[in-house]
């Protein structure tokens, strides 16, 4: 099991275009057009992950309450919370991709699949 720290969270979403660290209530957060896309806790090191809709919410606390839980004041939100030390990389990178490209921008979205396509094939843009 890897055990990530909050630089290891930064170094996942920014391999998405347009991803700055910028503070939010004084903890570390990364956005995107200064809208959050995922942000610490200061509590067991949790990280809150958005756009999780309650019933995805629910079943990933019930199939890994090891990693995934929440709280009252975020039960009503479509938000998962996750323990960083627990969370694994590529789920993470899920969880960030999803939200990053609700927050890009349509262009950014089809530029940056432009991009994987063309690598993924062997080509440079």
């Amino acid at each position: 099991m890897t055990m990530l720290k909050w630089k290891d969270v930064v170094a996942l979403a920014k391999e998405f275009p347009g991803v700055t660290e910028e503070a939010s209530h004084d903890m570390p957060a990364l956005r995107v057009k200064g809208r959050l896309l995922i942000w610490l806790r200061s509590e067991e090191g949790g990280l809150v992950l958005p756009e999780v809709p309650p019933d995805e919410r629910d079943m990933l606390i019930e199939a890994n309450p090891a990693v995934f839980y929440t709280t009252p004041h975020y039960a009503s939100y479509s938000i998962v919370l996750a323990r960083l030390a627990m969370i694994e990389p590529d789920p993470l990178r899920g969880f960030i991709e999803r939200r990053w490209r609700k927050l890009a921008g349509k262009r950014a979205v089809a530029a940056f699949e432009a991009r994987h396509d063309a690598t993924a094939h062997g080509r440079s843009l």
